[in-house]
């Protein structure tokens, strides 16, 4: 499998898959694998990323750049090869936004961790 992303995200997930679902439909710059990381937890091992990790926040990653992609970095860099997203990617980027949005986004990735454990995703 030669994919150029590779997109971790949390199939038990209503709000992801939605999102996620959407991307999909999008024809985007580089081919991307799409892993449900709750289906497919195994697909996880490659990336040496464990299922906790991977629920805890958003990862995409990068062939090219041979490289991991976290939280709010993880949607720029997927956005950045999605049409009708790739404007938002580069204004972050020129006006060194990402900090700011991983801020807002750790709070939700965290709220939403700490849901999912409750649901018994976390497998503690």
């Amino acid at each position: 499998m030669n994919d150029e992303l590779t997109v971790f995200f949390d199939g038990g997930c209503p709000l992801c898959n939605r999102e996620i679902a959407h991307y999909r439909r999008l024809k985007a710059l580089e081919s991307i694998s799409w892993v449900d990381i709750i289906r497919e937890p195994t697909r996880l091992d490659r990336f040496d990323l464990d299922p906790r990790q991977a629920l805890a926040a958003f990862h995409v990653w990068d062939d090219n750049a041979a490289r991991m992609f976290t939280g709010a970095a993880a949607f720029v860099r997927l956005w950045s090869s999605l049409p009708g997203y790739r404007w938002l990617a580069r204004c972050i980027a020129t006006l060194h936004l990402t900090p700011l949005l991983e801020l807002v986004y750790r709070r939700f990735a965290r709220r939403h961790f700490l849901k999912r454990c409750r649901e018994g995703a976390c497998g503690t």
